[in-house]
């Protein structure tokens, strides 16, 4: 005969089961609804374009509507914060940046968020390699060796445009790197940067191959070098600089997935691989190189290592170089 007490027993342990279960099929069922990438930049900028190109791949598996939401503003700041403050719920994600996730603790104060212990790593999804470049008519593609020996020669009068923090920090390493005294000139964004250099005013840009590519393409422009350690098929026959004498030259920015510091590992798994699903088709590789993005995929671990190694060389040269926001 079962007791009133036994059978209340019963009833209290099949109730903390169907609890500590809870979660478990809730996770199983992800996503239940729509899920938000918060991208930290404005509408219309390459990391909104792509970022909702492979959420169109996105929303073909998952059966889940995608939304792109801006949170432009402190070079990325404002929205990365937001995220690391969502919950961490499975339904919220960040499309991050070398800036947002390496440079920008050493670029402000006050990020709002720390890079370090906000977010789980999901997935890298693209480089996006500089090319340093030139008008020069008697420095030719692949001339990197040609302008170390002249910055040599003639110490800080050959001056480069750099028109992004992160030309800066390329700019910063190859001086250093390769023993080439050049002189920074700053701009605000590329237009400006490539209307001066194809106009004469400076002989040398450090720009993203999406800036770059049409001019180099027209032959107003001649890539000296691209700044990935390897070559990339979006600029063929370009050798990288670390092909030309400046052994292991690696500076490029990227743009990866987070997710808020939390989420369920499960979830963080299936969305990265929805992610590599998306990679692996043709035409979204070819959109992505057609906007300057070379693919690659990273999965959660290899992420998280290769950021922990970009937040520590992204910040020696920062900080050497003496580079402020401004």
């Amino acid at each position: 005969m079962i007791t009133r007490r036994f059978a209340l027993h019963a009833v209290a342990i099949a109730a903390g089961l169907t609890a500590a279960a809870a979660p478990a099929l809730a996770q199983q069922a992800w996503p239940e609804r729509p899920i938000r990438i918060i991208v930290p930049y404005a509408a219309g900028q390459g990391a909104d374009v792509l970022t909702r190109l492979v959420a169109q791949e996105l929303q073909k598996t998952l059966g889940q509507p995608i939304v792109v939401e801006n949170r432009a503003g402190a070079g990325g700041n404002i929205g990365s914060a937001a995220v690391a403050k969502a919950p961490a719920d499975g339904y919220t994600f960040l499309l991050g940046t070398n800036a947002t996730n390496a440079a920008n603790e050493f670029l402000y104060t006050g990020l709002g968020f720390n890079p370090a212990r906000d977010f789980e790593s999901v997935a890298m999804i693209g480089l996006l390699p500089m090319v340093i470049s030139t008008t020069q008519a008697d420095l030719k593609t692949n001339g990197i060796a040609d302008l170390i020996a002249r910055a040599r020669a003639r110490p800080d009068t050959l001056n480069v445009g750099l028109p992004s923090t992160t030309a800066q920090v390329v700019f910063a390493q190859f001086v250093q790197q390769a023993g080439a005294p050049l002189f920074a000139v700053k701009y605000k964004a590329s237009g400006q940067a490539m209307t001066d250099v194809l106009g004469g005013q400076i002989p040398l840009v450090i720009d993203t191959v999406t800036a770059s590519r049409a001019h180099i393409a027209s032959g107003k422009l001649r890539a000296l070098g691209i700044t990935s350690l390897k070559a990339s098929d979006m600029l063929p026959g370009v050798l990288p600089v670390s092909e030309q004498g400046v052994a292991g030259f690696d500076v490029v920015a990227w743009d990866a997935f987070f997710a808020p510091r939390g989420t369920p590992a499960d979830i963080v798994k299936k969305f990265s691989d929805h992610l590599q699903r998306a990679l692996a088709q043709a035409d979204t590789r070819r959109r992505m190189m057609d906007i300057g993005v070379e693919p690659l995929f990273m999965g959660p671990r290899e992420l998280d290592a290769f950021v922990r190694q970009e937040r520590s060389k992204w910040g020696a040269i920062i900080q050497s170089a003496g580079i402020r926001t401004e």
